[in-house]
């Protein structure tokens, strides 16, 4: 399905709700979060209904991880104050994915101290190297192709 007519994000890439828009082309649009948790912070979604990463097929991927690059090093020079980038895919309710219409949020870090934060917890001392390859192999068993 290439629109879905309750996404808020179909909406926006078809022009019915309004948006601030920063790139378009034929395959994706990128626009300012209504949120902006940091200034710039940007959204770029597939102009197609992609719910999220897992619905993607390799072309679709193909086309919208090329264009991340690109926006990411306009949205650096659009502010020397800029001193990196988060880019972030939630995909999922308890992934933090809100819209089920799949998007990346990219968002510009002026410090350390600006308002965004993330956490990844230190679990290493329950994985042995056999639980890891354990965790590897089911993993390398489920790959496609």
């Amino acid at each position: 399905m290439d629109y879905d007519k309750d996404c808020i994000f179909c909406k926006i890439v078809h022009n019915e709700i309004p948006s601030t828009v920063v790139y378009e082309d034929d395959v994706v649009k990128a626009f300012l979060d209504i949120t902006q948790a940091t200034p710039g912070h940007t959204l770029l979604v597939p102009k197609k209904h992609v719910a999220d990463i897992f619905d993607y097929d390799e072309a679709t991927a193909k086309a919208i991880f090329s264009r991340i690059p690109k926006l990411a090093r306009a949205i650096r020079d659009s502010n020397p104050n800029i001193k990196g980038m988060n880019i972030v895919n939630n995909n999922g309710k308890v992934a933090y994915q809100s819209v089920f219409h799949s998007h990346f949020h990219l968002i510009p870090r002026y410090s350390e101290n600006d308002d965004f934060s993330m956490h990844f917890g230190d679990n290493s001392k329950a994985y042995s190297p056999a639980k890891l390859q354990q965790v590897a192999a089911s993993i390398k068993a489920n790959l496609e192709g």
